[in-house]
């Protein structure tokens, strides 16, 4: 299992602890967004990601958003072990579980370099 990077590990935290501190929920989501993104490549934090989503999804009495998150908990860890995640996307439900997504230069440039995927036999 791949360990995630210091400095990656570090705007990850700052992401999940922004989340949990901002007051609006759609800063939260935005920032849980961001911590996705991050998380992907890393079965446990990836998985810790979606689990705060769905969190928030319940808190939010989101139905359709917290049934995709189940979902999303149960594939997260296997997905990323393996090397099969759909780069830049945001984790939310709306976004689809397999779209790939634009990855914004600020997060491209924190994990350039440090999330290598499995080979693909």
């Amino acid at each position: 299992m791949r360990k995630m990077p210091e400095h990656v590990r570090r705007v990850y935290a700052l992401e999940m602890t922004t989340a949990r501190e901002t007051e609006e929920n759609a800063g939260r989501w935005h920032h849980l967004e961001r911590a996705h993104i991050i998380s992907q490549p890393y079965p446990w934090p990836h998985t810790r990601n979606h689990v705060a989503m769905l969190g928030l999804a319940l808190r939010q009495r989101d139905r359709r958003e917290a049934i995709g998150q189940i979902i999303r908990i149960i594939v997260a860890a296997p997905g990323s072990a393996l090397g099969r995640y759909p780069e830049g996307n945001t984790g939310r439900t709306k976004a689809g579980l397999m779209t790939v997504m634009t990855i914004s230069s600020d997060l491209a440039a924190t994990l350039e370099g440090s999330s290598p995927r499995p080979s693909q036999s």
